[in-house]
Order: C-alpha cells, then structure tokens, then sequence
C-alpha cells in the first residue's frame, strides 16, 4: 500500500515537469514570432548603416574634400516589376565621374496604360562592397510616383562616391559601379485601408451635410 502515494508523487512531479516543459516552449515560439517580426526593420537599418548587400546610403550635403583624380565608370541599370504598366530608362547608360565628385544624372518614367498608376523604386548597387560608400544626395526613390496615364517624368538622382573609398584595399581594382533600380506597383490609394484620421474627416463631413 506504501507504493500508491509514492506513484502519485511521481505523477504530480511528472505533470509538473511538462507544464514546466510546455511553458518554455510556448515562450520560445513567442519569442521567435516577436523576434522575426523585428529582424525585418532591423535588417533595413543594418543595411542603411553599413551598405551590406549593396544598399546605398543617404547624404545631407556635397563631400567638403576635392574630388580625387581617380575616376571610375557609373553604369545606369533600370527594371519595372510585372502589373505596372510603366516604361523606365535612365537618360545615359553610363558615365565616368571621380571619386568625390557630386554627380546628377536623370531617369524618364512613363505610364503606359490608360488609368492613373503608383510605384516604388528599390535599388542597390554592385559590387555589393561599394554600397557603404555610394552616397545619394537626392533621389526618387526615397517616395511612392504616381503618374496619370499617359504621363512621362524626368527624374534625378544626385550621388557621390565617398573619397574614403580610396582606402579600402578591397576596392583598390574598382573600374565600374552599376546602380540598378527596379520599380514596383504600389496599390491606389482608393484601395489601401482607411486610418482613423480619414474615418474622422469622413464622419464630420457626413454630420455637417446633415446639418446644413
């Protein structure tokens, strides 16, 4: 009879070491969700910051050194992701620029379908090492374009590559630098949800209409 309370203990402690079990499982999943849903802006500023994967970074203002001597060839890449109607070259394919030297270049877009159409441009640049010291002053990429149909733009890109370049031994035999742009849709704005903000304008116009 003396083994029944002891095989009762024996389950109780069992049953807690799997609720115990149990509990950190379920806290690692959490923990992992939250952890992945923060890898992603985490990634983009590691990216900004370092230039990793041939992410440009964003200047405020010209380099206050000279330009060096030593020059390399800019190339012009541009891509239209499917399901945007849209025609995107650069105005020259490609230039030679020295190193420090702010340089600006333009890109035309034209909407070729009959409807008002919204895209994005992603960009990077190659080789993936030179993208630390790719610096943009000003570029298109940076808001959403919306063009009505029909309509053609120019748009700039204003850049430099940084003079510290120079002493990178990595980069000593760089000859060329491409920048590739590729635009994608973005949905109308009719179709994206409505914020609180503009269910707030929307409910007072209704109740001033139904006052007046």
């Amino acid at each position: 009879m003396a083994q029944e309370p002891t095989r009762h203990v024996r389950q109780d402690a069992r049953l807690s070491r799997d609720a115990l079990v149990a509990s950190i499982a379920g806290f690692v999943a959490v923990l992992m969700v939250g952890a992945a849903y923060a890898a992603v802006p985490f990634y983009n500023w590691f990216c900004r910051a370092t230039g990793f994967n041939g992410t440009t970074q964003v200047a405020t203002s010209a380099p206050t050194a000279a330009p060096l001597k030593r020059a390399v060839a800019v190339r012009f890449d541009s891509n239209v992701s499917g399901g945007l109607p849209w025609k995107f070259e650069p105005e020259k394919t490609e230039i030679r620029v020295h190193i420090g030297e702010v340089t600006t270049v333009y890109y035309t877009v034209t909407n070729q379908s009959a409807r008002t159409t919204t895209g994005q441009a992603a960009y990077n640049v190659a080789p993936l090492t030179v993208g630390a010291y790719f610096q943009k002053i000003n570029c298109f990429c940076f808001t959403e374009q919306t063009l009505a149909p029909g309509e053609k733009r120019e748009m700039a890109v204003v850049f430099y590559v940084d003079p510290s370049i120079a002493g990178d031994r990595d980069n000593d035999s760089l000859n060329t630098i491409t920048l590739s742009y590729t635009f994608y849709p973005v949905r109308e704005p009719a179709a994206r949800p409505a914020t609180a903000e503009g269910l707030d304008k929307r409910a007072s116009a209704r109740m001033d209409n139904s006052i007046s």
